[in-house]
């Protein structure tokens, strides 16, 4: 009486774009999508801290993505967007260009990062999934989150 959804090991995630590439976020990590608005920068904050912001009462540290992933600052005067995610109590947004969808994947489509891969990418990232003429990087939150732990120290 097994049917194929049983026997599959899904997990669901939301897809985003930095820098021409897919991102997915697993799911249940996602508290919310938003367009950040009026941030206040930190100063002597890493690099990668791109401010913060009071959301519906709570403070959000946003993260710029592409400098974390070792991208250009954004050319496009579009707005960016959030993927708000919770870590240890605090409350993030991870800056991207575009938010996606949210797919269903079977984990037994999930691949070992490239042996290429940027080291920057590498450390943030779970795996692939190849999709339809493109790669699915899977990111690993708390690793993104872990943020000038050396820097601090130093």
């Amino acid at each position: 009486m097994t049917s194929e959804n049983t026997s599959r090991n899904t997990k669901e995630y939301v897809t985003a774009v930095i820098g021409g590439q897919l991102f997915g976020l697993p799911i249940l990590r996602v508290q919310d999508v938003f367009m950040p608005e009026h941030s206040t920068r930190v100063p002597l904050a890493p690099p990668e801290i791109a401010g913060v912001l009071n959301l519906r009462g709570r403070i959000v540290t946003l993260i710029d993505m592409r400098y974390r992933i070792g991208l250009p600052p954004r050319e496009d005067a579009s707005p960016a967007m959030a993927i708000g995610v919770e870590s240890r109590g605090e409350s993030f947004g991870l800056l991207i260009d575009n938010v996606g969808e949210v797919l269903e994947l079977d984990e037994a489509g999930r691949e070992p990062n490239p042996i290429n891969l940027d080291p920057r990418l590498a450390r943030m990232s779970l795996g692939i999934h190849r999709l339809d003429g493109q790669l699915l990087m899977l990111i690993d939150v708390e690793r993104v989150l872990d943020i000038g732990t050396t820097a601090i120290a130093a």
